[in-house]
């Protein structure tokens, strides 16, 4: 994992990991404590991983390791435990959490230090491994957020001073699809190049997540030692997701003829034909309500659209920037009332059981892509769709 054919955060955990890897075999030297530093879980764990497996015997680990977090226990606790040899096992391993709560309100002078003083007489049999969470570090570390940036400096002026600073920077794409690939090949198992990039694109490069559906992929696809693009847009949700979009894209563009050539792709390839109607449905309504949303609070860019959607009800992240350029298209409150009215319309039709329910949708996505008309018998309709 380590090279420079990696990006910031592969090479610093790559580093990190050859480190501990190498002090675990006497072959190099340890420092008496780390900074972990950023949000990116999937390498918060991936270096947690590999401090447990060099130093923690899983027959040893009720008496080796610890997991504490400032918020409820002092720093001064945290290196009085550091600094005690265990009766027990002969090496211990300290993970400290909230870091932020050193860097909260007031000087806190009295516990740098106490930090100082440990780490001028560290203990040898001790490790210290403080996550520092609360930064964001983008894939480009030069566009860092200042605030972000600030706190990064004042980690690296007070811990830094003597831990070893692992700066995790979020995965780029095509990190992630190298990660995957090769992941895949480990288990003899060939990811296809196109649906590499399906999987990354579906999820927005979240590691955490490509991890967990490459998973199911792998599961899905035993013994015959391929996946494929079908595959991922059969299995992971986000990508089923991105035709939902490309629909909507048609329809917010007011393109009758193509919104209703997706409309037919969707139901082909569904598993569910006509059956998964309700879903089709489903999706329509919470895409609609997330752009009336999006326009009533004004929504300009991706970032804002993460506090003005809450959680539960947001889009996937490849998804952001297209749904809000869709939401923009329509030029008031009305004319996305009026959509979602005429979805309520067409699942009230799809509930009483109709002759052809690829008509109804035929005929919701026709009126959606068309220009509303005053004299419509539907604008009127007081339906509400909750979903």
């Amino acid at each position: 994992m380590s090279g420079s054919r990696w990006g910031a955060g592969f090479s610093a955990v790559g580093r990190f990991v050859g480190e501990i890897e190498a002090a675990a075999t006497n072959k190099g030297s340890l420092r008496p404590g780390y900074v972990l530093a950023g949000d990116e879980i999937f390498l918060l764990d991936r270096c947690r991983d590999a401090v447990l497996k060099a130093f923690v015997p899983p027959d040893l680990k009720d008496f080796c390791l610890s997991d504490l977090d400032l918020s409820t226990t002092p720093i001064f606790d945290v290196l009085d435990r550091a600094q005690t040899p265990s009766l027990m096992a002969p090496f211990q391993v300290i993970f400290v959490r909230n870091v932020r709560q050193l860097y909260t309100r007031g000087a806190k002078k009295d516990e740098f230090a106490a930090l100082d003083r440990y780490f001028k007489s560290p203990n040898p049999q001790a490790l210290l491994i403080f996550v520092a969470d609360f930064l964001r570090i983008p894939t480009d570390t030069r566009r860092m957020e200042m605030d972000d940036k600030n706190r990064f400096e004042r980690l690296s002026e007070t811990l830094g001073e003597h831990c070893g600073m692992v700066e995790l920077a979020r995965v780029n794409e095509e990190d992630a699809m190298r990660w995957a690939t090769a992941t895949a090949l480990a288990t003899d198992t060939k990811l296809e190049p196109d649906a590499a990039r399906e999987l990354v694109d579906a999820l927005g490069a979240d590691m955490m997540l490509i991890a967990s559906e490459l998973e199911k992929l792998l599961l899905y696809t035993s013994g015959r030692g391929r996946i494929t693009l079908g595959d991922v847009e059969t299995m992971v949700l986000a990508a089923k997701q991105r035709s939902l979009y490309e629909l909507t894209d048609a329809i917010s563009s007011r393109n009758t003829a193509k919104a209703l050539a997706l409309l037919h792709g969707l139901l082909n390839s569904s598993d569910a034909g006509e059956d998964a109607a309700i879903g089709h449905l489903y999706m329509l309504a919470r895409t609609f309500r997330q752009m009336l949303v999006i326009l009533e609070k004004n929504v300009r860019d991706s970032r804002a659209i993460w506090q003005a959607l809450w959680q539960g009800f947001r889009m996937p992240p490849f998804a952001a920037d297209d749904l809000i350029r869709q939401a923009r298209r329509y030029k008031s409150r009305r004319e996305l009332t009026r959509a979602i009215r005429l979805i309520a319309r067409a699942d009230l039709e799809l509930r009483s059981s109709p002759p052809d329910k690829r008509l109804v949708l035929e005929r919701l996505v026709y009126d959606l892509a068309s220009e509303p008309k005053a004299s419509s018998p539907w604008a009127s309709s007081q339906l509400s769709f909750e979903v």
